[in-house]
């Protein structure tokens, strides 16, 4: 293969992609300060029996060199020994069918949890799992390199969980940056890492009698960076600070 094949082969799903979709709204993290009308901060405790105080200081939250930096302390703050940050867009800006693609570097060390994904807008009315979940990413710091993407939604009594996940192996970064995404229609839910598809849901499959698929609703989207908890496991102490990068959130929808 030529240099120029090379190119060429290289531009195709760059070219592709351009063909079938068009940016409709984009936070780049360009500015001073978190855009508070569209995101929110969560604060508090979690659930899943996480170890982090969520706050909505510029310590744990902030914007620095177009990056959206969530951060996480080992400190006493809020009957914690942990601090960290979770904003979320819910009422603010809400996504339904298209390509959401997040652009980020992943802390690393054990105990660590970031995150980035969605809840239906049902979802302080209904609860969970009633109001779906789709993970975009998820990554535990006890298993370096390798990130999830899966898909949560009820059972027909809204109280048993069903789940569709799938793992992938992060390929080399020089900057530690990869980009996830999901696209999503009426039909499925594609998941990718570097525009490496990996994982595919069939939207179908959360058909409940009676009811309207929850995939097919509005969804909105949360960020944040955990400790422990039922997943992440024991907290390795001597990592913090711990960062999450964010470079940037971009929501497509397919050209009409």
């Amino acid at each position: 293969m030529n240099l120029f094949q090379i190119i060429i082969f290289l531009l195709i799903p760059a070219m592709l992609f351009s063909q079938k979709y068009e940016l409709k709204w984009s936070e780049e993290f360009n500015g001073s300060q978190l855009n508070t009308e569209v995101w929110n901060f969560e604060k508090g405790f979690a659930k899943n029996n996480e170890a982090q105080f969520y706050t909505g200081r510029t310590k744990n939250a902030r914007i620095e060199d177009g990056n959206l930096i969530l951060e996480a302390y080992k400190e006493d703050y809020g009957n914690a020994d942990y601090t960290s940050a979770r904003i979320n867009t819910l009422n603010k800006k809400h996504f339904r069918y298209g390509r959401i693609e997040v652009r980020a570097k992943l802390p690393e060390g054990q105990g660590t949890w970031p995150a980035i994904w969605m809840l239906g807008i049902n979802h302080h009315i209904d609860g969970f799992p009633a109001c779906g979940e789709i993970d975009i990413m998820e990554y535990v710091g006890k298993a370096p390199g390798e990130v999830h993407g899966t898909i949560h939604y009820p059972e027909t009594d809204n109280i048993k969980m069903n789940s569709a996940s799938q793992n992938f192996l992060l390929p080399p970064s020089k900057d530690g940056f990869h980009t996830y995404s999901i696209e999503w229609d009426g039909a499925q839910i594609d998941f990718f890492v570097d525009d490496i598809k990996y994982h595919h849901f069939e939207v179908d499959d959360a058909n409940r009698w009676g009811r309207k698929n929850i995939f097919r609703k509005p969804f909105y989207l949360v960020l944040n960076l955990a400790l422990g908890g039922k997943w992440a496991g024991e907290i390795d102490d001597t990592i913090f600070p711990a960062r999450f990068y964010v470079d940037y959130v971009r929501f497509y929808q397919l050209k009409e």
